[in-house]
C-alpha cells in the first residue's frame, strides 16, 4: 500500500500526507476528516480501509497510529452541512484537517509555510475536490484501500466519530447512537419517526427532513 507514497516522494515531496472522512451518509453528527504524516510504515496492526475492520481492530490501529503519526482533524458539524450542502462541509473538514496538521509539521520540522507547496503532497481519498490548502493534492478513488497512509486517515477520522458520536449517545439514548452511529438503519429511522428528530440530526437528509415536518 505504498506505491502513491513512494511515487510521491520520486517526484520531489519529502512530506506525504494521507487524508480521508468518516461521516459523509449518516443521519446525524458531524462529518469528520484526518490528516496523517505518518513517521514509520511499519505497523503491528493491520491497516486497511477502516470500513474492513472491526470495531476492535480499528481500535488497536488507532492507537499505533496516533503514536507513529503527526495527525490532524477537521470537524464540521451536522447544522453547518444542512447550511452548505455536505460535499462542501466534506470539502471543508479535509482543509481543517490538513491546516491542524500543517501548524504541528511546521513547529516540529521547522517548515516555513511557503515552503509547503513544493515540499508536501497530500493524497485525498475519492474522486477530486478542490482544496485551498498550501500544498500539491493527488485524488486516489478507493485510496483507504490502495494507500497506507490514507488508511490511516480513515482509521482515525472513523474512530475519532464514533468516540463523538457514542458521547451524543449518552445525552441521547433513545436514538442509539453508540450501536448505529448516526447512519439511517431500521431502529434508527423509527426512533426518529416516535421521539422527532434531535438538534443532531442532519435536517435536509431524507428521511429527515421528511420527519422533521410531520
Amino acid at each position: 500500500m505504498l506505491y502513491y507514497e513512494n511515487k510521491a516522494q520520486k517526484d520531489g515531496f519529502k512530506f506525504v500526507v494521507g487524508v480521508d472522512e468518516a461521516g459523509r451518509g449518516p443521519l446525524a453528527g458531524p462529518v469528520v476528516a484526518s490528516a496523517v504524516y505518518l513517521k514509520t510504515k511499519r505497523f503491528k496492526n493491520r491497516i486497511d480501509d477502516s470500513k474492513k475492520l472491526s470495531s476492535l481492530q480499528r481500535q488497536k490501529a488507532f492507537r499505533e497510529i496516533i503514536e507513529k503519526s503527526f495527525f490532524g482533524l477537521g470537524v464540521v458539524s451536522e447544522s453547518a452541512i444542512d447550511e452548505i450542502n455536505i460535499l462542501e462541509a466534506t470539502r471543508l473538514a479535509m482543509q481543517k484537517a490538513l491546516l491542524d496538521l500543517f501548524s504541528q509539521l511546521a513547529k516540529s520540522h521547522k517548515i516555513a509555510k511557503s515552503k509547503f507547496r513544493k515540499s508536501v503532497c497530500a493524497l485525498i481519498d475519492g474522486s477530486p475536490l478542490f482544496l485551498d490548502v498550501p500544498c500539491a493534492t493527488r485524488n486516489i478513488v478507493k485510496g483507504d484501500s490502495k494507500s497506507l497512509s490514507i488508511a490511516c486517515a480513515s482509521i482515525v477520522a472513523k474512530v475519532t466519530r464514533d468516540r463523538m458520536m457514542e458521547t451524543i449517545d449518552r445525552f441521547f439514548p433513545q436514538y442509539g447512537f453508540s450501536k448505529h452511529k448516526g447512519y439511517g438503519t431500521k431502529a434508527h429511522v423509527k426512533a426518529i419517526e416516535k421521539f422527532g428528530p434531535s438538534v443532531f440530526h442532519r435536517k435536509t437528509f431524507f428521511p429527515v427532513r421528511c420527519l422533521a415536518i410531520k
